[in-house]
């Protein structure tokens, strides 16, 4: 059953609204499987039923935190494994709202003594209060569907801090119109921390390629590196010509596997 609700949350983060006829035909159940799948996911905030149909939650520009942990899950995993190794004790780092830095987070609970700037309530949760570093937390105005600190008073927080790397999540990635997010706040704090740190390491998986949402973040020129999967190799070529260096992670995570994740 939950691989059939993450195959619904996937088709609607893709294509928007879609027919209760529509999902039971490409998920080849009946109707009343996908009416009854509908309204659990909506209980556990990650759909919305509409009329004949639904759509993820959140907006159909940017679905909703919970439903975003859903898409590309693997590939975030393996992502945000390969993004650990650039990360030394002690250091201090930046990490914006989105679901692959939070999953990032998870992984750099095994790395000691680290000052983590962010402005995601989610990251910060994850890091908790048994880790041994710093934890930094932006005030702000708090948002959904990302979950990020925003505004005026998020920006002057982070306007004064210095990060050796900061990790950036986005909604779109292109050489022409750099990293782009559906959220005119988000991009602004996401500037700030970027102008903050010495070196920028975008996260992201390959199916944010050429997607532009509203507002960008910035340009291409201001990013050091890309870690993304495997099925960002098509277009290598393009961001390394654009001065961007890549590091493209292989195989499935197994964060479970790692007793020091979590500890």
């Amino acid at each position: 059953m939950r691989q059939r609700h993450e195959a619904l949350v996937l088709l609607m983060a893709q294509n928007g609204y879609l027919t209760v006829k529509d999902l039971a035909q490409r998920l080849g159940v009946s109707e009343m499987t996908v009416r009854r799948d509908l309204q659990a996911l909506q209980m556990e905030g990650l759909a919305q039923r509409m009329p004949g149909g639904g759509q993820v939650a959140g907006t159909a520009a940017e679905p909703s935190f919970m439903a975003k942990r859903l898409l590309q899950s693997e590939q975030k995993e393996a992502i945000a494994r390969t993004a650990k190794t650039l990360v030394e004790p002690r250091m201090t780092i930046g990490l914006t709202a989105g679901t692959t830095t939070w999953m990032l987070a998870k992984w750099l609970r095994a790395v000691p003594g680290l000052t983590v700037v962010t402005n995601s309530t989610n990251v910060a949760l994850e890091f908790g209060q048994g880790y041994g570093g710093d934890i930094i937390l932006t005030g702000g105005q708090f948002r959904t569907p990302s979950d990020a600190l925003v505004g005026p008073l998020a920006e002057a927080s982070a306007r004064v801090l210095h990060t050796d790397l900061v990790f950036v999540g986005v909604h779109g990635l292109s050489v022409d119109a750099g990293l782009t997010t559906p959220n005119i706040l988000e991009a602004s704090i996401n500037r700030v921390l970027i102008e903050g740190s010495d070196r920028v390491v975008v996260v992201c998986d390959s199916t944010k390629w050429g997607v532009r949402a509203l507002a960008q973040t910035a340009g291409i020129g201001m990013v050091d590196l890309v870690v993304s999967d495997s099925g960002m190799e098509p277009w290598q070529s393009a961001l390394e010509d654009a001065g961007v260096d890549v590091l493209l992670a292989e195989g499935r995570s197994d964060i479970e596997g790692e007793s020091d994740v979590r500890g």
